[in-house]
């Protein structure tokens, strides 16, 4: 009798594939969830080049980057890297890298209350994780701390970023808010405030002061096994600096 592609393992009653099997069937047969690492990267590419499959391809990009994980903070050029991949699925991948990070943030419709430097800390993990360039965010915020409205107001190089309490002020006055929380990240891992962040974290209180929106906080985001807190985050606020 003919066997079919593939059959039940009557121990597990779980699908036994076929060895010639590709992902593309295999998500058919059994869903996107059944998937291996290498199998959903694979059906990112589409394609192998003469001499490796498209499996193979997949895997060692995936050996590259260290794990799947580690694809999070690749950009077109590091992709193009590989033998095989060229400018343009380069930029394929680095959108769906970015369309997935995007999907993970806040979802539509729920205004968290950010009004402790841990809460803030959490709801910007997903935005912050696999920079490796400094960004400033500042979140308008209600009278209750609830979210109004995440703005990115710069994005610096490698080494910088930097942001004006003009720019960050506009888009407070903007959005009606009657306080803001600063962020920014710091891609070292180590979330140590610099001078410059003291020095612009005061220009801030005071324009504050000035405006009468309340700064609850500037919350520096690192990592925490590059803490030496452990937090992976500094507040300015419980250092007692705002």
């Amino acid at each position: 009798m003919k066997q079919s592609m593939f059959e039940l393992d009557g121990r597990s009653q779980a699908p036994v594939i076929a060895c010639g099997e590709q992902p593309q069937q295999r998500l058919e047969a059994f869903g996107v969830g059944a998937l291996s690492d290498t199998e959903l990267i694979a059906i990112m590419l589409n394609s192998g080049t003469k001499g490796q499959s498209v499996l193979g391809l997949a895997s060692q990009l995936i050996s590259q980057a260290g794990s799947i994980a580690g694809l999070a903070s690749w950009q077109p050029e590091d992709f193009r890297r590989l033998k095989g991949i060229g400018p343009t699925k380069g930029q394929q991948l680095a959108a769906l890298i970015e369309i997935g990070r995007r999907m993970i943030r806040q979802p539509a419709g729920i205004t968290p209350i950010l009004n402790r430097p841990e809460l803030v800390a959490a709801f910007m993990a997903p935005y912050v994780r696999g920079l490796e360039v400094e960004k400033f965010w500042v979140l308008c915020l209600n009278r209750k701390s609830r979210l109004k409205k995440l703005v990115e107001v710069t994005s610096g190089t490698a080494t910088a970023a930097l942001a004006h309490p003009r720019e960050i002020f506009r888009n407070a006055v903007q959005h009606r808010a009657t306080g803001i929380a600063c962020v920014h990240n710091h891609p070292s891992g180590d979330p140590a405030p610099s001078s410059a962040d003291v020095q612009i974290t005061r220009q801030l209180r005071d324009a504050a002061r000035t405006l009468d929106i309340e700064l609850l906080d500037h919350v520096v985001i690192g990592s925490a096994d590059a803490d030496p807190t452990g937090l992976g985050y500094y507040s300015f606020r419980s250092s007692g600096l705002i």
